[in-house]
């Protein structure tokens, strides 16, 4: 179950909640207490930021001395903008093709604008670089014995020379920052067998299982939950609004027993177990892909901070390894992270989003891969068969789906969505989601690696020899959200009586329990 990557600039609504200094808690038992404090959720606007394909350092990047830039970052009264490791001579050379991709992917992205921006800064450069060599031969030629007259015309331009080139500099720094906000508009590039078109146009992948077959009136989850007292939703309106819940009885077991399955089913195909911070920098969010700060968005920004509560263990996963080289002998690097999430699920609405099925916080597992470009497709196969696998241990009938191209999120290169049966719903309903995002993420992430074969064969290798290093390519799955998991699981194996079975791999996680039945009275 993704969270949606969406390409306009937009604002959202005002929320307050008490939130933990550090919100991660272990999967092996109930949630300890901790002190908390009052966070303020707040709404601004914000660009949107993406990146593309094969985007390497731009040879154009701004050059200025410290203090003009401190000077300019002064006056803007902020932190210098991050920036995206965007090779504009890449987008210029292949602009039919970029072109193509942004239509096909519906992204608001203006290419020509973009181009027209790269051009103007690398006329600027050329003229930055004329100037600062025209004053340092005038620092030169004061150097010797000179005429007081020769000296005092000298001093002059290079007065002169050095306000032009304060000036020429502030404008360099708004100039690349403004292609910055616009090139970062652009989404990733997008896999050749991707289905172009909308939401409609997926391709149908895989088909596993088989719908149960009842022969008694089937309820959904919620009547099942409150006839197995199970779960309180007006409680959780009372105390936190609406789409809050309380888990209660059985479905607290469910929920443990969910998560430890999952992560010991993981596990054991080599994926290193975390538990992540759930309250993450702001640009940490956009450099994943996604809009802190923006209409519609799935993001709780903290106000009077830089920081967001994360809505998928992505985002604090993808940075680990931000700013870092990694050795090609340790990847691939596979982790399996537990986290809580939060989503502000704006603009759902209506019968399909009732009770477990969209909610504002939830628990999930998430799988993260860090590898070498030419190994991502292979692991991307990897991750949707680990999701298939375990729903079809657990019984489920579900169907894969290969995502059409405007109903990827930015980052994704392609996605993978799993739907699974729904009795209740009388539908399929998303239970997952596995995208291969290339280097989309790690080239804004600052997630390289090098290779370990030196570019000249010799019986030492120094920096001379040493392969440049490389962007790896980022893939995450879910491995499990328990919300959706327990509406398929409740809606499926309930029994004419009123109980549930439970799967069998659960069982053992669950303290021996095969059913959940009726409170007596």
């Amino acid at each position: 179950m993704d969270l949606a990557c969406y390409p306009n600039k937009t604002t959202f609504k005002t929320l307050k909640l008490a939130s933990t200094s550090t919100s991660s808690s272990s999967i092996f038992v109930f949630p300890s207490l901790h002190k908390t404090k009052t966070l303020t959720i707040h709404s601004h606007k914000f660009p949107f930021p993406r990146l593309t394909k094969a985007l390497s350092t731009s040879p154009t990047a701004v050059q200025t001395s410290p203090a003009t830039t401190n000077n300019i970052l002064q006056d803007q009264g902020g932190k210098p903008q991050w920036k995206a490791s965007i090779d504009f001579k890449w987008i210029k050379d292949n602009k039919e093709i970029v072109a193509v991709n942004i239509k096909n992917r519906n992204s608001d992205a203006d290419l020509e604008h973009i181009l027209h921006l790269y051009d103007k800064l690398f006329i600027l450069q050329k003229e930055v670089e004329r100037v600062r060599g025209e004053r340092n031969a005038v620092a030169n030629k004061m150097k010797g014995k000179l005429e007081p007259s020769v000296r005092q015309t000298l001093i002059e331009q290079g007065k002169n020379l050095k306000e032009g080139l304060v000036a020429l500099e502030e404008d360099l720094v708004k100039l690349n920052d403004e292609l910055q906000r616009e090139a970062q508009c652009i989404p990733n590039m997008t896999h050749p067998d991707v289905p172009i078109g909308g939401e409609d146009s997926f391709t149908i992948r895989k088909t596993a299982g088989s719908a149960p077959k009842f022969s008694f009136p089937v309820k959904d989850h919620l009547q099942l939950g409150k006839e197995l007292d199970l779960f309180d939703f007006d409680a959780a309106a009372e105390v936190s609004g609406s789409k809050f819940y309380y888990l209660k009885n059985e479905a607290v077991l469910l929920e443990m027993a969910l998560l430890n399955w999952t992560l010991s089913e993981v596990m054991k195909r080599g994926f290193t177990p975390l538990t992540t911070p759930e309250i993450v920098r702001s640009s940490v969010v956009e450099k994943c892909g996604f809009q802190p700060r923006a209409n519609n968005t799935q993001v709780y920004s903290i106000d009077n901070s830089d920081q967001c509560l994360i809505g998928t263990a992505e985002i604090p996963v993808g940075g680990l390894h931000m700013d870092s080289i990694l050795a090609e002998s340790t990847l691939p690097l596979k982790y399996v992270a537990f986290s809580h999430c939060f989503r502000t699920e704006a603009g759902a609405a209506g019968t399909a989003t009732r009770g477990l099925y969209r909610v504002h916080q939830f628990s999930k597992i998430e799988m993260f891969i860090f590898c070498r470009p030419e190994e991502s497709d292979y692991y991307h196969d990897e991750l949707i068969k680990i999701e298939e696998d375990m729903f079809s241990s657990l019984g489920l009938h579900f169907k894969t789906l290969d995502m059409a191209s405007e109903d990827l999120g930015a980052p994704a290169y392609r996605k993978f969505d799993v739907e699974a049966w729904m009795p209740g719903l009388e539908r399929f309903g998303e239970i997952s989601s596995a995208s291969n995002c290339t280097d989309y993420q790690s080239r804004r992430l600052g997630i390289r690696y090098r290779p370990s074969e030196a570019l000249v064969p010799g019986p030492k290798k120094s920096k001379g020899n040493l392969a440049p290093p490389q962007f790896v390519h980022t893939l995450n799955a879910t491995a499990c959200a328990v919300p959706r998991m327990i509406i398929c699981l409740l809606e499926n194996y309930q029994q004419e009586n009123g109980s549930v079975l439970i799967p069998e791999p659960l069982r053992p996680f669950m303290g021996g329990r095969n059913i959940i039945t009726r409170k007596s009275s």
